[in-house]
């Protein structure tokens, strides 16, 4: 993979068209979507706009890389809406505060690498889970409220909605293949906006969600009480929002590196989604995070550069200053029928493909966490639970592997060449492998072919020396690598081996 070379990208090429055409589309795309956030939340509608703009400015900005797009995400919104049921948006804007410090942090102590750790069943279970959550939230379009209660379209409006949509996703899915000197989806919503307006056509408009006009985003410093009852309420807000934008962050961001062959940084990412999500405590924003949807909105519409989240921010900005009016005018149908091309594009489709090449164990793994990420909506407890479930796996598969070669010298010493690792998981079998009572008076374990990974392994050997020590019997360990060497002498509090000395691995003499 390529580097992402400097801040600001200087010396990449850039398609300054291309690049202006994806953030207005992505603009577009953002403003339905900050606004029915927001109105999810209880937050004032405008809320959700300041989010998506400070969220967008600063994290392509400063951003870990090109071509993501950050804003007022579900996925962390949801996290908020007890909060703010219960004691309001002031301690909203300080759990917002508090989770962008966390961010920082991870940042600083580079932390973000560890998001190498989700295996690719869990990076399908993710992607497929949110493919089908983006889809689900674009059939509340066909509702309609009656007699203060949400029912479906029927009639007239319904076959408006469905024609429209339809003729979205025609256009977005047809264009590409005639010309992809401009945006697909972004002629789709421009050729709905003009059909909607000629012939006067009756169907919902953004307007119909909520006003979108508004002044730059105030400067605003939380009205909460300096207290640790204060801390007590918002740190674990602030710590699960955290946790959740890093984790779908992060994951986006390796989906990009995927698709765009280039390499970002985890890293700066959480730095600058920190600093986003402070910015926005304290200027009236709902925080977030890279919004899966917008980021392949982004780079199916050929940006590769920071250019086009720039632009976007700043189109959402424009609108709430200059043009609301306009916007307000945009029908959802247009967008609707966007953002389900969006979810078709962001599943895996490729994961049934080799469905009956993966093992049983991945599969299961994988429907996991789509499972979690649909019914739940918790994005960082899906990934959470596949990675552990893989995590047992590799343990258990592992710990069978433990195996023993067994022969006498010419000097009477019994040895033992062991294959494959010794941690928690294989001790069992390791200890049952040896004879303690038959054995002769000298035993030399050789690990050429294993290591000593852990303190349950270290025990493990301990008692086994033991044993033989009670027989009148001497166990010397052979081959161990520095690392285990270092790991043994860690531990020397605990333990009493013997460690032969082989030049060849440059180990030390241990002590009786």
């Amino acid at each position: 993979m390529q580097k992402v070379f400097n801040l600001f990208d200087f010396s990449q090429k850039v398609n300054y068209k291309t690049e202006i055409l994806a953030g207005l589309t992505v603009a577009m795309t953002m403003i339905p979507e900050s606004l029915s956030f927001a109105i999810l939340a209880d937050f004032p509608p405008l809320v959700g706009l300041y989010g998506a703009f400070l969220m967008g400015i600063i994290t392509a900005i400063f951003g870990g890389r090109p071509g993501l797009i950050s804003g007022g995400a579900g996925a962390t919104v949801i996290v908020l809406i007890a909060l703010m049921k219960s004691h309001g948006l002031d301690y909203v804007f300080g759990a917002l505060i508090v989770a962008g410090i966390l961010q920082i942090v991870v940042g600083i102590f580079k932390l973000g690498k560890f998001i190498r750790l989700v295996p690719q069943p869990v990076m399908y279970g993710f992607v497929n889970g949110l493919a089908v959550i983006i889809f689900m939230s674009q059939l509340k379009q066909f509702e309609t409220t009656l007699n203060g209660e949400s029912v479906w379209l029927s009639g007239t409006p319904l076959w408006t909605m469905l024609g429209l949509v339809a003729l979205t996703i025609a256009i977005v899915y047809i264009l590409p293949k005639i010309t992809k000197a401009i945006p697909a989806s972004l002629v789709a919503i421009m050729i709905v906006f003009a059909i909607v307006l000629i012939f006067q056509i009756d169907t919902r408009q953004v307007k119909d969600i909520a006003s979108v006009s508004g002044t730059l985003p105030p400067f605003h410093i939380p009205q909460i009480p300096l207290t640790w009852e204060a801390l007590k309420v918002i740190f674990p807000y602030g710590l699960v929002m955290a946790g959740v934008g890093l984790t779908e962050g992060l994951l986006t961001l390796n989906l990009v590196d995927e698709i765009t062959g280039t390499k970002g940084s985890s890293n700066r990412e959480c730095l600058a989604q920190g600093t986003a999500n402070i910015a926005n405590g304290f200027f009236f924003g709902m925080g977030g995070c890279p919004m899966i949807a917008q980021t392949l909105v982004n780079l199916s519409a050929g940006s590769r550069a920071r250019l086009a989240g720039i632009v976007g921010a700043l189109t959402i900005l424009a609108v709430i200053l200059f043009a609301a009016p306009v916007i307000e005018l945009l029908p959802m149908a247009a967008l609707t029928g966007v953002m389900i091309m969006v979810a078709i594009g962001t599943f895996e489709w490729t994961s049934f493909k080799v469905w009956n090449k993966m093992p049983k164990s991945d599969i299961i793994v994988m429907l996991v966490v789509t499972a979690i990420t649909i019914f739940l909506h918790n994005l960082a407890l899906a990934v959470l639970i596949g990675v552990i479930i893989s995590a047992l796996v590799f343990a258990w598969e592992n710990a069978k592997r433990i195996r023993a070669r067994k022969y006498v010298d010419d000097n009477g010493v019994k040895h033992y060449e062991i294959y494959g690792p010794l941690f928690f998981g294989s001790t069992t079998a390791f200890a049952e492998k040896f004879d303690i009572a038959n054995d002769p008076e000298k035993v030399i374990i050789d690990f050429a072919e294993s290591r000593i990974a852990d303190m349950s392994a270290i025990e493990v050997v301990n008692s086994l020396t033991g044993k033989y020590a009670k027989e009148g019997k001497t166990v010397y360990l052979r081959h161990l690598s520095q690392d285990c060497v270092n790991l043994l002498k860690n531990a020397e509090a605990v333990i009493d081996v013997n460690i032969l000395e082989d030049p060849t691995y440059n180990v030390m003499p241990g002590n009786n």
